[in-house]
């Protein structure tokens, strides 16, 4: 009886808005693994994502359209045209991947100086804690010069993709920011 009424009251006062969400980073990050996780709650094998792929979940009652835009460079180009409505952006970045991050920090700030993402939220995911070499999320945030970031709203959370540690954090986080944005 308890679980029917959840479901009904959730119905009833469940938004009929839905909120744009991009996920974004250098190519083999995690993002499509990320995007299954939040859609179907556990890791299935995927290949690089050529163009993008779009999931519609619900979190907080809210729905969001997600967004896995490819991370190759060739890809990295036309990001831009995805970015109208965002309402948030989750930056997926390897923890395991050392060399990249010069990389990564200009891809983050050419997204935070785009007038499309002028009002988005930044949620940063350091994807892959759980390998031993990974770097931890203090020294991914010095890398990506996070503290610099004064006008958006950010967060960096540790996480894992194929675990699912840490993802639905982050997720709560990013949805409770939006919800309080003026869009």
């Amino acid at each position: 009886m308890g679980m029917l009424f959840s479901r009904v009251w959730g119905k009833l006062f469940a938004s009929n808005k839905e909120y744009k969400i991009i996920i974004v980073g250098l190519a083999g990050a995690g993002k499509t693994t990320m995007l299954y996780q939040f859609q179907l709650g556990k890791a299935i094998p995927t290949k690089p994502t050529i163009g993008s792929n779009m999931e519609e979940i619900q979190n907080k009652n809210i729905k969001l359209q997600v967004w896995d835009l490819g991370g190759q460079e060739s890809l990295r180009a036309v990001w831009s045209t995805y970015f109208t409505g965002t309402h948030g952006v989750i930056f997926v970045v390897d923890s395991t991947d050392k060399k990249s991050d010069l990389t990564s920090k200009m891809e983050l700030f050419n997204l935070l100086i785009h007038e499309d993402l002028k009002q988005s939220v930044f949620l940063v995911m350091a994807n892959k804690q759980d390998a031993k070499d990974a770097m931890n999320p203090a020294e991914i945030a010095e890398k990506l010069s996070l503290t610099e970031i004064k006008d958006h709203e950010w967060h960096i959370q540790a996480c894992s993709a194929l675990s699912g540690d840490g993802l639905q954090d982050g997720l709560d986080w990013l949805t409770d920011k939006i919800l309080h944005l003026k869009f």
